[in-house]
């Protein structure tokens, strides 16, 4: 048996690096909460990315420990939008006029943004375009939305706003598995949604799909994977199911995944890459599929909303400065959402971080080299030593000579630190060993709520 066949292929997802159960409260750490004015200051404004946080769907899925809430009575939505622009307010103020600021990218997402209605959707897009000072219709602009939330006003709102890419969680096409994930819908809505959006100007659809369901077969899953085909996206994300605790799954669970549900979900993306390489499609990472003849809109790829000078609105929403990552308080269970996001509604003062984690040199160094090799393209060596000064192969050396016993990386990529098919294919057991071991104890001493 080789090393590989003994490491667990999916430890978690690495869609941001520090984790956000490694943040604490800033409040009892040395210095306080700092002031944004002071947090930005210093800080590139050339090329930001801006991230609005909508935390309401209409049902949550089986699988789902994302920081949102099922419905939002009481004009929920309205106080939440009030406050998101009182916090709009106070970043512009903080970021200034000494220098230009100029936004390359935007997203909605969430929960579910198109939860919100079309009137409340256009003034999400008033507070980013006249609060924030970025112009949608200029940068890419990504929406996340659901099949029964994409209805033909919403969409023609954010069409209308300078939408470029909506992104749909369908999950299955088959209702047994979409049951079974505790995610109820109907394929014939799902269908009706996607026509819909793909009725639009919207340039860019992408459909997100879960493998590795209770019942689901190679068979099946093609059959998903063919009914997406069907409408040419230009983009397809497969995600290996997860159950965590405190989600419907999780409570639902006997336990510890096993070694038949890790063979089986590494089975299932084997089947997946292949089948869309023959259909036209290039991997761009783990996840994230593109198809090759679909035009390139100019903006960063997967992973993108994790890199430095990112501003997150919103109380589910993470900023990131070259010194502090910070956001506002998480949890996973019903009512310690709804207690975060009434807070958040009642906050006047948002002139200053809550909740964060300070990212020092060897931080730094791990989430470039995160961000990069889990990216199919890999890393070039010389950019990582122009910003640092040295290699990677100095700063890593054992990590680095371990997944290159494990075959996972690419040694005849010249100039690149590449991962390797196998390598990709691991990449939620590789990403999880780059973790610093300071990062590692605080995750493992989070109190999960």
């Amino acid at each position: 048996m080789t090393e590989t066949q003994t490491v667990r292929p999916y430890e978690s997802y690495v869609y941001a690096y520090p984790h956000k159960t490694a943040y604490r409260p800033l409040a009892g750490q040395p210095g306080g909460r700092p002031a944004l004015d002071e947090l930005w200051a210093g800080e590139s404004r050339d090329a930001l990315s801006l991230y609005l946080h909508i935390p309401f769907c209409e049902v949550r899925c089986g699988f789902c420990n994302l920081f949102t809430r099922i419905g939002a009575p009481d004009e929920l939505t309205s106080r939440y939008l009030d406050a998101l622009d009182r916090q709009a307010s106070a970043v512009r103020d903080a970021l200034g006029d000494a220098e230009p600021v100029r936004f390359a990218a935007a997203a909605f997402g969430g929960g579910t943004p198109t939860f919100l209605t079309a009137g409340e959707l256009d003034r999400l897009c008033d507070i980013a375009e006249k609060r924030m000072g970025a112009d949608l219709r200029a940068v890419p602009l990504s929406v996340e939305t659901s099949p029964s939330t994409a209805t033909a006003d919403r969409l023609a709102v954010l069409a209308e706003r300078g939408a470029t890419r909506i992104s749909i969680g369908v999950q299955s096409f088959v209702e047994a598995e979409a049951r079974a994930a505790v995610r109820p819908q109907h394929a014939a809505d799902v269908e009706r949604a996607l026509d819909r959006i793909r009725g639009t100007s919207i340039p860019v659809l992408n459909i997100d799909l879960i493998y590795g369901i209770a019942g689901q077969t190679e068979r099946t899953w093609r059959t998903s994977l063919d009914a997406a085909l069907r409408w040419r996206p230009e983009e397809l994300y497969l995600y290996p199911l997860y159950v965590r605790p405190l989600t419907a799954l999780g409570r639902l669970s006997a336990g510890e995944a096993d070694a038949a549900w890790d063979e089986q979900r590494l089975h299932l993306y084997r089947a997946g890459r292949d089948h869309l390489l023959a259909h036209g499609y290039e991997q761009v990472s783990m996840r994230m599929f593109r198809r090759a003849d679909a035009p390139r809109a100019e903006g960063p790829d997967d992973y993108a909303c994790q890199t430095d000078g990112m501003i997150g609105l919103g109380c589910g929403a993470r900023s990131y400065t070259s010194r502090l990552h910070y956001s506002f308080d998480y949890a996973v269970r019903m009512s310690e959402v709804r207690g975060i996001i009434d807070a958040y509604t009642a906050t006047e003062d948002f002139s200053r971080a809550e909740v964060g984690r300070y990212t020092d040199g060897d931080e730094a160094r791990r989430r470039h080299l995160l961000q990069s090799v889990l990216q199919a393209r890999g890393m070039p060596v010389d950019d990582y030593r122009e910003r640092f000064g040295t290699s990677p192969y100095e700063d890593f050396p054992e990590e680095l000579a371990r997944f290159g016993a494990r075959g996972w990386l690419d040694t005849g990529a010249q100039g690149l630190l590449r991962l390797s098919p196998e390598g990709l294919a691991y990449s939620d057991a590789l990403g999880p060993e780059l973790f610093s071991p300071a990062v590692r104890a605080a995750m493992a001493a989070y109190e999960l709520k």
